[in-house]
């Protein structure tokens, strides 16, 4: 009765078996031995018919807990004999990609992972590091090998910083999918073509994409018009108010040398209006209000301006109104704004 509980509860189903069940109350492990009915014939993937055992190996199998106690399947796996005299290990459908685990606790460690670091996880299943990090990878790879990307026709590309800084990732996504479809280390053109010899791999080519957001990188621009040639580019809004953004600070490091008052101010005019207090309000409108005298006045303007415009929805109206600030940015005395905007 014991064998057919602990059968239901780890889902085996003939022509598999609990043979016996073992609570080492030293080392606090549940140890459950399978096997197989004898003279059971398998299936080998690729081949019609099921083939007679040769013989078994035994496998050690790590399962999800029982209870508070690691819980560990001992199965014997036939290996068969095929029609060409060949011998092939059969292993049953709940033994995970990685040797040494069932699916399942190969399932909870990955649900874990999207949630943590790898150390905490490794901490909760009493793994090492290095386990939980092969399982992961493994099934990446699998993600990986299988990723069709024929349909991938609209992306947007950034680089990320890792390691302190020190390092940076470029990262695809599909912008209609939402999901990230490719990584690589570095930030210049060779990334772009990475991902255009990543398309050519999974059922795509760098033609088919006909849309790319990137931000103003002078690498990017360069890969995206080498690798992807029907692609129209578009320059998140983010990083256009970002360069906006740098060009204003420029305006009141050159400014504030001969304005004391501009000491001080330089959180207050690069926070979005929103996220200020009450008295870094009070001074930003008092600047605000001497836009006809101080550059750093109108350079927060031309910022403030900026962002409006590419808040809006029509393309052509913001192309339109996107020109006319151009050019009165260009007609105007701020000349770090004027450099950007050139």
């Amino acid at each position: 009765m014991t064998n057919q509980l602990f059968e239901a509860a780890l889902g085996i189903k003939a022509p598999w078996y609990v043979q016996g069940v073992d609570f080492d109350t030293a080392t606090r492990q549940l140890t459950s031995a399978v096997d197989f009915v004898a003279g059971s014939r398998f299936a080998y993937s690729g081949l019609a018919g099921e083939h007679p055992v040769h013989d078994t190996q035994i496998k050690r199998l790590r399962h999800l807990n029982f209870f508070q106690h690691e819980c560990y399947l001992e199965v014997r796996v036939p290996r068969v004999r095929l029609p060409d005299g060949s011998v092939r290990l059969v292993e049953p459908e709940w033994v995970g990609q990685l040797d040494g685990f069932t699916l399942l606790f190969e399932a909870l460690v990955l649900m874990l992972a999207q949630q943590m670091p790898f150390a905490a996880v490794a901490r909760i299943v009493n793994l090492s590091w290095h386990r939980v990090h092969a399982i992961c990878s493994r099934y990446v790879e699998l993600a990986l090998a299988s990723a069709n990307l024929s349909d991938v026709s609209s992306v947007a590309i950034d680089e990320t910083s890792y390691r302190r800084g020190h390092e940076y990732l470029t990262l695809v996504a599909d912008m209609q999918a939402r999901r990230v479809v490719f990584v690589t280390a570095g930030r210049d053109a060779k990334t772009i073509e990475g991902f255009a010899a990543y398309l050519n791999q999974h059922h795509g080519t760098p033609e088919q994409v006909t849309f790319v957001s990137i931000d103003m990188s002078p690498a990017f621009i360069k890969g995206v018009g080498e690798h992807l040639p029907n692609a129209r580019v578009t320059f998140d809004k983010f990083h256009v108010v970002a360069h906006a953004s740098k060009a204003l600070d420029t305006v009141r490091r050159q400014q504030q040398k001969a304005d004391p008052e501009l000491k001080g101010m330089r959180w207050t005019l690069l926070k979005d209006a929103n996220k200020l207090n009450l008295a870094q309000l009070t001074d930003l409108e008092a600047l605000v209000r001497q836009y006809a005298t101080k550059r750093t006045a109108r350079a927060w303007l031309y910022r403030e301006q900026l962002r409006e415009i590419l808040e809006r929805k029509q393309i052509h109206v913001v192309s339109e109104m996107l020109r006319q600030w151009c050019t009165n940015v260009m007609r105007s005395k701020v000349e770090p704004m004027k450099d950007w905007c050139d």
